[in-house]
């Protein structure tokens, strides 16, 4: 899994260095364009925020969508673009530390939840459950993506080793979309997502809560790269993010903008 997240990272950096070159010779009366590195699972609401910022600033935004753990891989490597917006600020601080973020603020709040088969044939109703003998079971891998890393903050918190969770993981993904198509698909039983996430596949599976007091609730932040061009229009796209219509956009696709109590 290590091989296949650092060929993606390569991959990609390699593409990116060609777009790079590209935008390198078109002329200073063209359009100003924005690289936003975002977390696949915060998809759905960006990519109307990227379509709206983009017709009323006249600006292009390039979106690279990948898992948070694998995007700030890339970062590192190109040392280029303007946006990270991860599924969790953890990486964002870690890109801070770094000294690649300029400024951050917080958009939402992501809430796991257990998400499994329509009508749940297998009565999972607590964390715990997912401990049962022949159970399949999906998880974000935490060297990827955030929901894989909060995962495995949550069973610690309540106290389920690993070892043991392992004896029924069947999958483990690069990013939270790929667990709700495990789903879709009839493959696994269960698996842990982000609430939004969940809430897209409710024609095929059925979200089982995890109480708050046992959740690890993630907050989400989009942070001004170092290495940003146009400083000033990538502010612009964070404030615009996080102000009340940005917040409606987020709503709209789903996705939780107060802290859950």
């Amino acid at each position: 899994m290590r091989q296949l997240v650092l060929a993606v990272t390569i991959i990609t950096v390699v593409l990116l260095s060609g777009c790079k070159a590209e935008k390198g010779e078109e002329s200073d009366s063209e359009a100003k364009e924005l690289l936003l590195y975002c977390g696949a699972g915060i998809r759905p609401a960006v990519e109307e925020l990227v379509k709206t910022f983009g017709r009323e600033h006249d600006v292009k935004i390039a979106t690279n969508y990948a898992g948070s753990e694998v995007l700030l891989s890339t970062i590192r490597l190109a040392r280029s673009g303007d946006l990270y917006m991860p599924g969790d600020k953890h990486y964002v601080e870690q890109a801070r530390q770094e000294g690649m973020i300029l400024s951050q603020r917080s958009v939402c709040y992501w809430v796991p939840t257990i998400l499994v088969q329509k009508g749940n044939p297998k009565n999972i109703r607590r964390l715990q459950d997912l401990l049962r003998p022949g159970l399949k079971l999906g998880l974000g891998d935490a060297k990827a993506c955030a929901i894989g890393r909060t995962t495995k903050q949550i069973l610690a918190k309540n106290n389920i080793a690993w070892d043991e969770v392992e004896k029924n993981l069947k999958f483990q993904s690069l990013t939270v979309n790929e667990l709700g198509m495990q789903i879709q698909a009839k493959s696994l039983d269960a698996v842990i997502v982000w609430d939004a996430i969940a809430q897209y596949y409710d024609e095929h599976g059925a979200a089982v809560p995890i109480p708050v007091e046992k959740n690890v609730i993630s907050t989400v932040d989009i942070g001004v790269l170092a290495f940003t061009e146009n400083r000033s229009l990538a502010e612009k796209f964070v404030e615009f993010a996080a102000s009340s219509r940005g917040r409606d956009i987020f709503v709209k696709h789903n996705y939780t903008v107060d802290p859950p109590k």
